[in-house]
């Protein structure tokens, strides 16, 4: 059984696919968390864990432990701060069995750790020090900086990658205890950030400055946006979960277009087949959304399913499968009026194997 948890601007929507195997296309779906104003969801990848975390802008971390039937504030205190992004280990385990390393991000630009699945928590924010932080800045709020993405290395541990939107890109090798700045030449407006399983040392990045890539952990970097024509201002990469070169990313021509509840305007593009970050990108058309209306969709790859793609805006839920996402269905779910209005936060995806 697949599980989807999509964060809309005032609510997160679990749905859960059929059980009957002759119909793929139908889903149950809940809605939870109302007002409260979800901006990040992380699965715990444990096997043995149907723990699922919720960051809100305005109220805190919650957690659930029945893959989102119900839902428990933690004990995260967090004074003057909002979460801005949540992320789990996908393979440190911590101190209490069942469940691995969390982190939480927020504005201003602070991490939250913790080893035994949100009951104590240690405070990171020593990068804070570093000499680009006097640059940091976030456009709609200039007094203003917070954690945009941390991404824990898929392959190696206390590998750390931290996106501080807007200003920087910067990582620990240590896990948090010491940070190496930014780089020249590398992203300044991070806004996603993927290691790959099957690419050791490989970072993706879709950053609101363009399309990156780097081999070796964040020290080069190199700027590929042939095809994106004008559309250069990057939300959301999903990669393949069994192919590290098939990547989608959504784009619009700039951050208005992008974000405007109004007049918006936002496209998907895909890549596949070759390791030369020069390879062109393509206009994703066949089943998609209508460019004109859309604010700029979250993306997601299937992490035990190959081929397989998912993707959240105001208007709907998509899927690729099979097809390297090149070919896109709506899933058919009630969308009421008022979802067309709100801006997609974080979308996950978990397969339910015990089921």
């Amino acid at each position: 059984m697949t599980i989807i948890f999509a964060a809309l601007e005032k609510s997160l929507l679990v749905l859960e696919s059929s059980s009957n195997g002759d119909d793929d296309n139908r889903w149950k779906v809940n809605e939870y968390l109302k007002g409260l104003h979800p901006t990040a969801i992380a699965i715990d990848p444990q096997k043995n864990s149907n723990r699922v975390y919720c960051g809100t802008w305005n109220d805190g971390l919650w957690k659930t432990d029945d893959n989102g039937q119900t839902w428990e504030k933690t004990l995260l205190k967090i004074s003057n701060a909002n979460i801005t992004t949540v992320s789990v280990s996908p393979i440190e385990k911590g101190e209490e069995a069942g469940f691995n390393k969390l982190f939480v991000g927020t504005e201003p630009s602070i991490i939250y750790s913790s080893s035994d699945g949100g009951q104590t928590w240690e405070i990171i924010d020593g990068f804070n020090r570093l000499d680009s932080s006097s640059t940091w800045s976030f456009p709609p709020r200039p007094w203003a900086n917070h954690v945009r993405w941390i991404e824990p290395d898929v392959n190696k541990e206390d590998y750390l990658f931290v996106a501080i939107e807007a200003g920087a890109l910067i990582k620990s090798f240590d896990g948090g205890k010491t940070w190496k700045d930014r780089v020249k030449n590398g992203p300044y407006d991070t806004h996603t950030l993927v290691t790959h399983k099957k690419a050791p040392q490989r970072l993706y990045s879709a950053a609101g400055d363009g399309y990156f890539e780097s081999q070796d952990y964040g020290m080069t970097w190199k700027n590929s946006e042939k095809g994106l024509e004008d559309n250069t201002y990057l939300m959301s990469i999903a990669v393949n979960s069994n192919d590290p070169q098939n990547k989608v990313v959504s784009a619009a021509n700039n951050a208005w277009k992008a974000h405007d509840r109004k007049d918006p305007e936002s496209f998907l593009y895909r890549r596949s087949t070759t390791e030369d970050v020069d390879e062109k990108w393509e206009l994703v058309t066949e089943g998609i959304f209508e460019s004109k209306g859309t604010i700029i969709s979250i993306l997601e790859s299937n992490p035990n399913i190959k081929d397989e793609f998912y993707c959240l805006n105001n208007r709907g839920i998509y899927c690729s499968k099979d097809s390297a996402g090149i070919l896109w269905e709506k899933l058919e779910i009630l969308w009421p009026k008022e979802y067309y209005l709100q801006h997609p936060w974080a979308l996950a995806i978990k397969e339910d194997f015990d089921y």
